[in-house]
């Protein structure tokens, strides 16, 4: 018998060789043995760098990792299982093929199996694509990676593992899970231009070094290797996943359970966050407020004949629903000579979200239905009895009506039962945070919408008032209806998911939340999905972020988590992109006029150091809540480019006035050290407002840093002193470098203003 699998998770030893065995470690390995056999040691400085970050990036991957695992622990699935005799609680990677399993509303089916008793409405949406629900009887087949909508049963496994959908479920649930992540295809597309460029690039330096000018071999392997290490984005991808790994840290820690740690990313962008009423905004712990008659008069349920009825009927049904289970703690203490009992019926037909109502067909003839009074009861009788309705649904209750059919087969309400969720802690003051985050809130319950939009006004959702029954819209409604109405009730789970391809329509950027089967379908389709701990398996299993303590003021964190991944990683792309692109530009430029690239190994690797590397970590670390609107790769590059253009003709003017002058090409190194240095520090300066004592802190300390550096430790990083005339050119270029830099600057604060001023 086999047990099933999960290969899904990194190991450890999986960590180590995709932060050690990269392509660009290759390439700094390759670049290192030339550098030795060259015997240019004090070229080699950039190898603790590159160590640095393999080492960082294994810690910090390996530090979540142990986080999360102890906490995936929690969001696990359990069944009860009966084997060898004995009843269990066992994980689904546990389970054996022969168990049998008992199965509830709101599980994941683990594995293959057969119905041995009871019925279910099983969901196969997730392998098929349909999203009907199936009723399994006895003997009938259940397929793992579906989901039980309603109902309950015992099953015995017939295949698990690799034998059966399993192995299927997982890649469909990492189907629902994964979203395109914009930043990281552009951190991706970034880096795989410059994995391409290089090479030729290099290959071309070396041949123009060696060949064309007669450079020997060490001088020519060291202006190759100046450009090669300026062209390579070392740390910008370790960045990303460091700064990937200590949000989902952070967020573990406070019981936030992350199944891809990018959907902090699309959850920073949405711009619309669809809500389920129960579980989200209320909690689950429901309670029966009243019973009352269709006239509107409350019943004792003690001297009730209609509550004695409902008492047996919901001893008859299979559900395990909150609702079902308050009617039954409610009605436990009917006084009686002897237990309720159940009934003899024909057919049991659970309740499901498609219905909003379950039934039961009686032995002796007639039929019971239990469900929302708009789907049980004919419009004429739902309007004698509207008053009464009204009434509790305006104070935010739920009500719901016990019927029974008459001779004609029309449903004549016997008792109508009124029902609340207390409120979760926290959510006014989380939605009214969405709001001043520019972030619009809906609320989608299959709810009454009076009652929906009662609770929404009472937790201060912006525009709770208007709202629209769904069951009276047409599928073409909803592109119109998703701009005019903040509330929808009565909600079918295929209409949660036409309301957000509506949204999506609109080019919007849309979560949902939800805590069970019927919110599934919405889930797979929103750019990113969030279900609460308490929620079904099938919620949790297909969402990409669980909330596991059911706060839903965590919101406000995974958000700013996000946020604060982009933010900091935007001012950290433009910074090594400033360095990438100028050095294409100078070794581009190198290769057409047969110069020798000025820049030693060694004096790029300070530059990096100070102007990089350092600030970019630092300022990753921080806290940043702005929204982004623009596309990551095309804001990196606008704040890139002119830096890098400066930087590019102020040291290709040095190289071409050099030789006029008489400067030496040493001279000509050094200087073109500073004047890359200076345009990176204004890159550095205009990413750091507006200051604060942190950004104060890291500008000052990276440029005492830099100065200090090639001051005590000039030998090492080849900054010797320059000549009178060396001097004075590299003053003058720099002069004007600034003068560029800062015009640049005010063009570029003048266009977004205006670009701003257009788009209102």
């Amino acid at each position: 018998m086999k047990k099933q699998t999960n290969k899904s998770e990194l190991t450890p030893k999986d960590i180590v060789i995709n932060n050690v065995f990269t392509y660009f470690n290759a390439i700094f390995a390759v670049i290192a043995v030339l550098l030795i056999f060259a015997g240019s040691y004090r070229s080699l400085t950039f190898l603790p760098v590159v160590i640095a970050n393999a080492l960082i990036g294994i810690v910090q991957q390996l530090r979540a990792r142990s986080v999360l695992n102890k906490l995936s622990l929690l969001s696990r699935s359990s069944y009860v299982v009966l084997r060898d005799g004995q009843q269990l609680s066992l994980a689904s990677e546990e389970l054996l093929a022969g168990d049998i399993i008992t199965l509830e509303a709101g599980q994941q089916i683990p594995a293959d199996a057969i119905v041995m008793d009871g019925l279910i409405a099983a969901n196969e949406s997730l392998l098929t694509g349909e999203a009907d629900e199936i009723e399994k009887l006895a003997q009938a087949q259940l397929l793992s990676g579906s989901f039980v909508v309603s109902g309950s049963c015992t099953a015995l496994l017939t295949h698990v593992g690799e034998d059966c959908y399993a192995a299927r479920l997982q890649a469909k649930a990492k189907e629902v899970r994964e979203k395109p992540s914009e930043m990281i295809h552009d951190i991706n597309l970034i880096v795989r231009i410059a994995g391409i460029v290089i090479i030729p690039l290099g290959c071309m330096l070396f041949y123009q070094a060696f060949y064309v000018n007669g450079y020997v071999f060490k001088a020519s392997v060291e202006s190759m290797v100046g450009a090669i290490i300026g062209m390579i984005p070392e740390g910008l991808y370790l960045l990303v996943t460091v700064a990937l790994a200590l949000s989902a840290l952070r967020l573990a820690q406070n019981k936030v359970l992350l199944h891809d740690m990018r959907s902090t990313e699309t959850l920073a962008r949405i711009d619309v966050l669809c809500v389920d009423k129960t579980g989200t905004i209320t909690n689950n712990n429901m309670q029966v407020v009243e019973l009352f008659d269709p006239t509107g008069v409350a019943v004792k349920k003690d001297n009730c004949a209609s509550c004695n009825l409902l008492a047996r009927y919901a001893a008859t049904v299979p559900d395990a629903n909150a609702t079902m289970e308050a009617i039954r703690a409610c009605l436990e203490q009917i006084s009686s000579a002897t237990p309720t009992s159940a009934f003899n019926v024909n057919n049991v037909l659970p309740f499901s979200s498609k219905n909003k109502y379950s039934q039961v067909d009686l032995m002796d003839g007639g039929s019971l239905r239990f469900g929302a009074p708009e789907f049980v009861l004919d419009a004429s009788i739902l309007g004698i009895c509207k008053d009464a309705l009204t009434q509790r649904t305006a104070r935010g209750q739920r009500v719901l009506v016990f019927a029974q059919a008459d001779t004609t087969g029309v449903f004549k309400p016997l008792l109508f039962v009124s029902l609340v969720n207390g409120l979760r802690p926290n959510v006014s003051e989380t939605f009214t945070w969405f709001g001043q985050q520019e972030v619009r809130v809906m609320v989608i319950s299959g709810d009454n919408p009076q009652t929906v939009s009662k609770i929404a006004a009472q937790v201060e959702i912006p525009h709770a008032d208007q709202y629209v029954n769904a069951s009276e819209l047409s599928d073409e409604d909803f592109a119109t209806a998703v701009t005019k109405y903040t509330v929808f009730g009565r909600v079918k789970p295929e209409q949660k998911k036409q309301i957000v391809e509506a949204l999506k329509a609109q080019d919007l950027r849309v979560a949902m939340t939800g805590d069970g089967v019927n919110d599934i379908l919405a889930m797979k389709e929103a750019d990113c999905s969030i279900a609460m701990g308490t929620g079904s398996d099938a919620a949790r299993q297909a969402a990409q972020v669980v909330i596991l303590d059911d706060d839903f003021s965590h919101m406000k964190q995974i958000i700013s988590e996000g946020r604060r991944d982009i933010n900091n990683l935007l001012r950290s792309a433009t910074l090594f992109l400033y360095k990438n692109i100028f050095s294409m530009l100078l070794a581009t430029c190198a290769i057409l006029f047969a110069w020798v690239y000025p820049l030693k190994p060694s004096q790029v690797s300070l530059v990096s150091m100070f102007n990089i590397g350092v600030p970019a970590f630092l300022l990753a670390m921080e806290q940043n809540n702005k929204k982004q609107h623009g596309r990551f790769i095309y804001e990196a590059l606008i704040r890139a480019i002119p830096a890098a253009l400066t930087s590019f003709c102020a040291i290709a003017a040095l190289v071409a006035l050099a030789p006029v002058l008489k400067i030496s090409e040493t001279d000509v190194g050094v200087g073109s050290t500073f004047l890359l240095s200076i345009a990176g520090f204004m890159v550095l300066f205009e990413l750091s407002r507006p200051f604060n004592l942190w950004h104060a802190c890291i500008f000052v300390g990276c440029v005492a840093g830099f100065i200090g550096t090639a001051f005590f430790l000039s030998d090492l990083f080849a900054i010797t002193p320059i000549s009178f005339d060396a001097t004075l050119l590299t003053g003058a270029i720099a002069v004007i470098e600034i003068l560029l830099m800062l015009c640049l600057n005010l063009f570029g604060i003048f266009a977004h203003k205006h670009l701003s001023f257009l788009q209102q």
